[in-house]
């Protein structure tokens, strides 16, 4: 069994034993009044899968942390509470952004259709990465890198960072779990974490939903909310975006020492409120109309839940708003 079936398999059997396998289950639930006690125990089951997390990074004594997961897996979010957690085993979280170590653009690999290749592991400055990785784990002091996208190049006086002893350095992105990324760094010294969204609610016995469905709902929510994209926006990029997953980070994801499920139970029938008026947007007549019209009905199994007991550090408001985290 490979370790994302492992996690799904558990996954499955604690709904087994709560008696909500199926939408119906979750269904009947919410209509007799238990919506908030499906909530509160989904986010401390989370909660308690993150803390336990924590606990591995403070026995082990990693001082790296290598978190990736394909598109709105919810990746920043578990970093934030996964740095709450460290903080409560007594260590301090450090946190470096790989967005500030693309090479200069005139550098940057181009796809086959001639396009600026921003996911390829090629579009880092990956020497120039572990260089400064080596120095900060070795008790150096760095002066970090600043990317600005305006101009398409990398500027100095950036943050300057020296390792304390307790510290605990956290890098998110998608190559994180790649050894490519790291290879000057010994493996003793890092910890490998997989985050994604594997959905094992299914709609009856037979039939379950895609774990990309439950993305992609969530980042039809997010580009609407936070970057002004319609739905058939998102559902038009979301091919070339899982073209990039099945090159980019499916194929490490088995590298990682713990894999974290971010799909919430509940979640689906929460999404639902949110994404159906945009879904109904999509104009008849698009090339997206039938993907949108496809999860439209697959929303509409479920029953709504509002988003009022929703708490603001669920991995949810990542997508919804209301986070009492900054992004």
């Amino acid at each position: 069994m490979t370790k994302l079936e492992a996690v799904m398999a558990e996954n499955r059997r604690w709904q087994e034993i709560v008696k909500l396998k199926t939408v119906a289950d979750l269904n009947k639930a919410v209509r007799l009044g238990y919506a908030t006690d499906i909530i509160n125990v989904t986010e401390a089951l989370q909660e308690r899968r993150i803390a336990k997390v924590a606990d591995e990074i403070e026995d082990c004594g990693s001082k790296l942390v290598l978190l990736a997961g394909p598109s709105s897996s919810g990746k920043t979010t578990t970093c934030k509470r996964l740095a709450v957690q460290l903080g409560a085993c007594g260590l301090r979280p450090r946190m470096i952004s790989m967005d500030n170590y693309f090479v200069n653009r005139d550098q940057t690999p181009r796809d086959e259709n001639g396009e600026y290749d921003f996911e390829c592991l090629g579009a880092l400055d990956v020497p120039f990465f572990n260089e400064q990785l080596s120095a900060l784990l070795s008790g150096q002091e760095v002066e970090l890198p600043r990317f600005d996208f305006q101009t398409g190049t990398r500027q100095s006086g950036g943050e300057r960072m020296k390792l304390q002893e307790g510290d605990v350095l956290i890098i998110e992105g998608i190559h994180a779990l790649n050894p490519d990324l790291t290879p000057a760094i010994p493996d003793s010294l890092k910890y490998r974490l997989y985050v994604s969204a594997l959905t094992t609610i299914q709609l009856d016995e037979e039939r379950r939903i895609s774990t990309s469905d439950n993305r992609l709902l969530r980042r039809i929510i997010r580009d609407h909310k936070f970057r002004g994209y319609s739905a058939s926006d998102t559902i038009h990029r979301w091919p070339s975006v899982r073209a990039g997953e099945e090159k980019w980070i499916f194929p490490f994801q088995e590298n990682a020492d713990r894999m974290i499920n971010s799909a919430l139970l509940y979640e689906l029938a929460v999404l639902r409120n949110y994404v159906m008026p945009l879904l109904e947007e999509v104009p008849t007549d698009s090339a997206e109309y039938g993907e949108a019209l496809r999860l439209r009905q697959l929303v509409g199994f479920f029953e709504p839940i509002s988003t009022k007991q929703i708490p603001p550090v669920s991995l949810l408001r990542e997508f919804l708003g209301g986070s009492s985290f900054k992004y």
